[in-house]
């Protein structure tokens, strides 16, 4: 080792939970005595020389008595050369840490390091529970490819795309598309350089779940558990709405915490020792040899049973397994939800007690709270309400056209329909636009109705009398029976659906816009048909096809009506679009 190492200290910046607001984790920064000496070139040219700095930086923190997990560099070419890391290894030992405790932030450059050792030795680490943190993301050499090989269980995003965050578009739309992708990969995006309020506002709206930045703390000397937060956030500085939300609920480990673990043998003494040490820390967890949670102490409930009478002579030199409760566990890919469902089914005097979240194998990744859940919750319900029309509670189209963004993502083969009413205006001054009204809350509710048997589908209300639909293309059929094969009405006059739909296969449109662009003639050559209607087409082809309609009732195959060439009639033809027996609606 060089000498100069023997003078090389660590600075600590805490990592900031923004759904909590509490700090997830410490990353730990090497400062050399000697400002001559650059660090990092001498690591990036010595992989022995980066691991053992690595190993030096737990040894550090392990000097601070912080239970806060670590976030350690080391740069993605040792990694590659040097699977084992065995000297960080031995200093997680050594310090009583466990692995699963450390984030191994993967620092660039990229551009030399062979892929396929580099993947090898990251699966290696994953196996000894180390996480991993691909460092630098959207300033470096990082292949997309080789990102989404990774898998990493957080992006980090460089201080560069912050600066200017809340007025650029093009970085919001980066930063908005890494975070759809950590959400298809499992994992949370982190970034860094947070300087003031408007980037703290901007990175919340982003979708951002981490971050580290002198807003909150700036690199330290000593490990600090206190951050600032603004009072109150501050609105979207780009005016573009609220914070993005996954439509399932919140993912938990938005929420997570870090855990306070300790082995099974521990005696009450030692776990009475630590409580009384940390007074932040809500509750302990026992943990086995591999970290998978054994029982669960809760804070409250253990220190009132050593406090009563007797209570410590009897306990405090007896392990503390015996005033432990079994641990309630969700998985990492759990939702908000599914976390109040382990609570609620849960004893009632638990209602309180911390949830641990564990990875695929059973480890203890963290633990959750009650009230941040339920925070959380109670934020997404009100952004959601503010999104929904308030005529038929139906979400807008940013909702569906989100999803159909997702699907695009997936490679998914997806049918988007838009719905309307035949002579809308026509109807509001004949009937009223009360009758209108109730008209549209009609559809809505049948709409609704038939998206809840169907899990893959998507409704919303764009506004005035046009409906959106997504759905698989075999799902659309249980749509149009319940709205076009059905009489309406508003008040005494009698009313007809359209309905076009564009049937995408995988690779055959690049956005929502593009199926919106796909869809727009079609809606035109259904309203061209009397009566109640459905044309169906595909992207790239003027050929359609005639489902619902007066072209159904022309024997043979049905000629296609004008702006629609080659348009035929399906299975079933000559019935009237209105069956007989139809209950009216309206």
């Amino acid at each position: 080792m060089p000498p100069w190492t023997d003078q090389l200290r660590f600075a600590f910046q805490p990592v900031v939970n923004l759904a909590t607001g509490s700090v997830a984790a410490l990353e730990t920064l090497a400062r050399p005595e000697d400002s001559d000496v650059d660090v990092l070139s001498c690591a990036r040219r010595c992989p022995d020389l980066d691991a053992e700095l690595a190993a030096l930086a737990v040894r550090s923190a392990a000097q601070q008595e912080t239970l806060l997990p670590l976030h350690v560099n080391v740069f993605a070419e040792t990694v590659a050369e040097r699977p084992g890391l065995t000297s960080l290894g031995k200093a997680v030992h050594e310090a009583g840490r466990r692995p699963w405790e450390i984030t191994l932030d993967l620092v660039g450059p990229f551009t030399r390091v062979r892929h396929r050792p580099l993947l090898d030795a990251v699966a290696e680490l994953r196996d000894e529970g180390y996480r991993i943190c691909a460092d630098g993301v959207g300033d470096g050499d990082l292949p997309l490819r080789l990102l989404g090989a990774l898998a990493p269980d957080i992006v980090k995003l460089d201080a560069s795309l912050c600066a200017r965050l809340d007025s650029d578009p093009g970085r919001q739309a980066a930063v908005a598309a890494m975070r759809q992708l950590c959400e298809r990969m499992g994992g949370l995006l982190a970034i860094e350089g947070v300087e003031t309020e408007r980037q703290y506002a901007a990175v919340r709206e982003a979708g951002v779940q981490l971050a580290q930045g002198h807003l909150f703390a700036p690199p330290s000397r000593r490990a600090a558990a206190d951050v600032y937060l603004p009072a109150a956030h501050p609105p979207p500085a780009s005016g573009r709405g609220a914070p993005y939300r996954p439509p399932s609920g919140p993912p938990v480990a938005q929420f997570l915490q870090p855990a306070a673990l300790l082995p099974m043998s521990v005696s009450a003494g030692a776990v009475r020792s630590h409580l009384t040490g940390f007074p932040e820390v809500s509750g302990v967890l026992l943990v086995d040899s591999d970290g998978v949670p054994v029982r669960a102490i809760d804070r409250d409930r253990f220190l009132l049973s050593l406090s009563g009478r007797y209570g410590h002579a009897l306990y405090a030199d007896r392990p503390a397994l015996r005033l432990a409760d079994r641990p309630r566990t969700v998985g990492a890919d759990a939702t908000a939800w599914q976390v109040l469902d382990v609570i609620a089914d849960g004893d009632r005097d638990r209602t309180g007690d911390d949830v641990a979240v564990v990875d695929e194998r059973g480890r203890c990744m963290g633990v959750v709270h009650l009230a941040d859940i339920l925070r959380g919750l109670a934020e997404s319900r009100v952004e959601e309400a503010a999104r929904l029309n308030p005529l038929t509670r139906l979400p807008g189209s940013d909702a569906v056209n989100a999803e159909v963004d997702r699907r695009i993502a997936e490679g998914r083969e997806f049918a988007l329909s838009w719905l309307d009413v035949d002579g809308f205006k026509q109807v509001n001054d004949g009937a009223g636009f009360a009758a209108g009204d109730e008209l549209i809350r009609s559809v809505g509710r049948a709409l609704a109705e038939v998206a809840e048997d169907e899990p893959a589908a998507r409704v919303g209300h764009i506004g005035g009398d046009d409906f959106l639909v997504l759905a698989d293309p075999d799902g659309l059929e249980p749509f149009a029976g319940a709205l076009l094969d059905v009489s309406w009405s508003a008040g005494e006059m009698p009313v007809t659906l359209s309905l076009a739909t564009v049937v995408c296969p995988p690779g055959s449109v690049i956005g929502h816009g593009a199926a919106a662009a796909a869809l727009a003639p079609l809606k035109k050559a259904a309203k061209a048909l009397p009566g109640a209607s459905w044309v169906l087409g595909r992207p790239g082809t003027e050929r359609t096809e005639v489902r619902r309609g007066a072209a159904e009732r022309v024997p043979g195959p049905a000629a296609a009506p004008a702006g629609c060439p080659g348009a035929g009639a399906p299975d079933g033809a000559g019935e009237p679009a209105g069956q007989e027996g139809a209950r009216a609606r309206g």
